[in-house]
């Protein structure tokens, strides 16, 4: 009888682990094949491994609350590698300025991200679709400071990279309306 519990206990995990991950596999990859010019498969599935939240997601939504905390840090992430380039005393006038406007969009990127995830446990989905698409305008916005001026960003990588985590739940959140 003991081995009998065991064995069903040691089951009913593996079967649990296996749904959890089979969500987010599920999920990134209909992402994926349904917008594949903004959400690439690979970055979907690396935006959540290693989080201990998205290992105990049993749904999309839990995804979409995951993945916009995840942008969310990855924002003030963005605030404190600028501050650092800031920072350079070999920082240029005109990159100094872009740099302090990119600092700006991405503080209210973060704003619009809580906003946006408030609205989402709420079920205001309007609201949170502005809100996270009104932080995904920063990194573009970003960059085009950069080349309005003639200049090479030095935030290309991690423009592209938030760009992408920002679209992840504005996908998923389609998902979960349907």
């Amino acid at each position: 009888m003991k081995n009998f519990l065991i064995s069903s206990l040691v089951f009913f995990h593996l079967t649990l682990v296996s749904v959890r991950s089979d969500v987010i596999q599920e999920t990134c990859d209909k992402a994926a094949r349904g917008d594949p010019a903004t959400i690439r498969l690979d970055f979907c599935l690396s935006a959540f491994e290693g989080n201990p939240k998205a290992k105990s997601a049993t749904s999309v939504a839990d995804l979409v609350e995951i993945s916009i905390e995840t942008s969310i840090a990855n924002a003030t992430s963005m605030g404190s590698l600028i501050t650092s380039l800031l920072d350079k005393k070999s920082t240029g006038i005109f990159a100094r300025n872009c740099l302090e406007d990119c600092s700006e969009l991405y503080s209210l990127a973060g704003s619009n991200l809580r906003r946006g995830g408030k609205a989402f446990e709420g079920m205001d989905f309007g609201t949170a679709n502005i809100e996270i698409t009104a932080a995904m305008d920063a990194p573009v916005t970003c960059e085009d400071g950069f080349k309005e001026k003639g200049l090479v960003s030095p935030l290309t990588k991690e423009n592209k990279n938030f760009f992408q985590l920002t679209a992840i739940p504005l996908v998923f959140m389609k998902m979960v309306q349907k």
